[in-house]
């Protein structure tokens, strides 16, 4: 085997590394970045042409948190035709390759390279004659020695203050670096130790996957900085419960929020791949179709970039809504199949499961001290598996989470029935409890259809409180302080059955009375509406949440009877009005629950989504409860995420408005 030859400095793998002491390179990243621009302006150039002779400048650098590099110092000595540059440090892999990548990066070329007893010892030329251009030098070579910023060490009680705690601590106390070597680096291996191929030959489509897992490993440094710090510090949380996240492709979007691009389009041109042609092979998460999800994504966005303490939930759908393709001149509709080659954005949590109920019937115990109990026998059960994804905010560290959910049966296999030869019964728990979350708005033209979407809502709120309320009481020991510690937001009517879940959770698992868990159920939730046509307003047969869910279909029976007794009682409201208003509705077709009135009762503020919609709300389909509760309703208009369709849509003309106005 062809040896290669190195440094003990460095380590190189394989008969075809580079083996390169000088490297001259056409690197055009700023100053503020890694590299001494050379279009700077005619000051700059004067001071060059002046040479002032700056005197050696010698810094010594903190402590080093790299592993095995110890403490250290840089010496740049410009005063000469040729600027030297001594680096002391102890010895670690891949440290002369690591400061040739830096003297590259700075468009600087190295001329000779000694090794001495203090460290290293360069010879560079370029123009780097001014003080200025001394002390560049020296902060680019500090940062890569000593590292990036050191990550906030997690608060651990003294119970877990054990030496193996500070073990793993150390291990990973600094971040991932964002230079170009290094997200090369990032990018080979995870091709190779990832995706298990070689690191010589892959295509557009495995570089992808390779960045997008590199770019995902810095994000879930961050989201796990973000998740520790909320855990220590215990702020109220803000959940935005959503059946739709229009998100749109993740790489470009996360890329532009950690401002990163410029070096990971380096990083791949370096090894021979196109940023544009590998950014294609991503594929749209299909989780929405339209202003209902993309309000839901935009706001996430923007709650990270705001430094908020919020979470998302939805559901991790399968097969999205449909695809469109045109054959033999028309249009038809297919499945999308969105996770076909897997989604290297979000990361499993298997231990992160719930029991989700259905069917059933309810049965009352009487407690030794006269309290009904309410049991919910369940007649079907599925498991809420979660999978997160890290939501980055914009030049800001702070990344938040969205789960999504997705359903599991309780018992994978039928094995009895599979050795009887029944193999269809073997499975049909699996393919029942998995349909929950096949498809994004299933047709509910049928009662089958229309069984399903209820389904559905009541998987994602039931998965969801319950993860909010286990998270609650990690940190309390009552639910006096749950308002105080959570707010949720209803994107639409979809998630309104979150409502009843929440009391039933209060009442039934945590033995609360009805006032106190009405309390704080109108103290936590508020509801966004979408719609101005009454007809758009989602409703549900009686008959068929009483199958589905017959313990909620109880409580909002209460919270109907006790409404209609309050309008009665305080506002002296009767006859047609008191029907108009009434959470369920008589119909020639049967009883209905009208979603919206439901989430109008529960929720402390109503908003509509531009300033005359939320106007029309209060004067048309919702006039009667803004009449007696003018203060419910506000107004969020949409924007518009000025960073993905401006800044990385158009450059040139996102660089004119920084230009002109900052």
């Amino acid at each position: 085997m062809k040896r290669v030859a190195t440094n003990t400095r460095g380590s190189v793998r394989g008969p075809h590394a580079p083996v390169a002491l000088v490297r001259r390179g056409k690197a055009t990243t700023s100053r503020k970045g890694l590299s001494l621009d050379s279009s700077t302006s005619q000051a700059s150039s004067n001071r060059r042409n002046r040479r002032a002779l700056a005197p050696p400048l010698r810094v010594k650098m903190g402590e080093d948190r790299s592993v095995g590099s110890g403490e250290g110092d840089v010496q740049v000595d410009n005063s000469g035709d040729v600027t030297v540059v001594t680096v002391s440090a102890n010895d670690r892999p891949g440290l002369l390759t690591t400061l040739s990548s830096c003297f590259e990066d700075m468009k600087l070329s190295i001329e000779k390279v000694e090794e001495t007893s203090r460290g290293l010892k360069f010879w560079i030329s370029g123009d780097d004659k001014s003080a200025e251009d001394a002390e560049h030098i020296r902060a680019v070579l500090c940062k890569h020695l000593v590292g990036e910023k050191a990550r906030p060490y997690a608060m651990l009680s003294e119970s877990e203050q054990k030496e193996s705690s500070r073990l793993l601590y150390s291990l990973l106390d600094s971040y991932l670096k964002n230079d170009v070597l290094s997200i090369q680096q990032s990018i080979v291996h995870h091709v190779e130790f990832t995706l298990a191929r070689s690191r010589y030959k892959f295509d557009d489509r495995e570089a992808y996957f390779a960045a997008a897992h590199s770019l995902r490993d810095r994000l879930i440094e961050r989201w796990n900085d973000t998740q520790a710090w909320l855990r220590y510090k215990d702020p109220k949380r803000v959940y935005y419960l959503s059946m739709e996240f229009l998100m749109g492709r993740t790489f470009l979007n996360a890329l532009s929020n950690l401002g990163v691009i410029v070096p990971y389009k380096e990083a791949l041109h370096g090894l021979g791949y196109d940023m544009e042609n590998v950014q294609q092979a991503e594929r749209d998460a299909a989780l929405g179709n339209g202003g209902l999800g993309r309000l839901a994504s935009c706001f996430l966005d923007s709650m990270a970039t705001l430094n908020l303490p919020a979470w998302g939930y939805g559901i991790r759908y399968e097969y999205g809504m449909f695809r469109q393709v045109v054959s033999d001149g028309f249009q038809k509709e297919q499945p999308d199949y969105w996770l076909t080659f897997g989604y290297p954005w979000e990361v499993e949590r298997p231990h992160v499961a719930y029991p989700v109920k259905f069917y059933g019937h309810v049965s009352v115990h009487e407690s030794p001290d006269g309290r009904q109990n309410f049991i919910w026998n369940a007649g079907e059960e599925v498991t809420a598996v979660a999978y997160d994804n890290p939501i980055p905010g914009f030049k800001t560290p702070s990344t938040i989470n969205l789960r999504l959910w997705a359903a599991k049966p309780c018992q994978e296999f039928n094995l009895e029935a599979f050795n009887t030869g029944d193999y269809v019964s073997s499975i049909i728990e699996k393919q029942k409890a998995e349909t929950i979350t096949s498809v994004l708005y299933p047709d509910d033209k049928t009662f089958e259809g229309k069984e399903l979407r209820l389904k559905q809502q009541h998987f994602m709120v039931s998965a969801t409180l319950q993860d909010i309320v286990r998270r609650y009481k990690e940190q309390h020991d009552s639910f006096e302080d749950f308002p105080e510690k959570v707010a949720m937001q209803l994107n639409d009517t979809h998630p309104t059955l979150g409502i009843p879940e929440l009391m039933r959770i209060l009442m039934d698992e945590n033995q609360l009375g009805w006032t106190k868990s009405w309390e704080i159920t109108t103290k936590v939730f508020s509801f966004t509406n979408h719609t101005v046509l009454p007809e758009a307003l989602e409703q549900w047969p009686v008959s068929l949440v009483e199958k589905l869910l017959p313990r909620h279909m109880q409580i909002i029976y209460d919270i109907n009877w006790r409404f209609l007794q309050e309008l009665q009682k305080n506002h002296g409201i009767d006859g047609d009005k008191l029907g108009r208003m009434s959470i369920i509705l008589d119909t020639e077709y049967g009883k209905m629950v009208r979603m919206a009135y439901l989430a109008l009762v529960a929720s402390h503020t109503v908003n509509g989504v531009a300033a005359i919609h939320s106007q029309l709300i209060k004067e048309t389909i919702f006039k009667d409860f803004h009449d007696i509760w003018p203060e419910k309703f506000q107004n969020k208009t949409n924007g518009v995420t000025q960073r993905r369709w401006l800044a990385q849509c158009n450059p040139p003309l996102n660089k004119l408005i920084t230009e002109k106005l900052g």
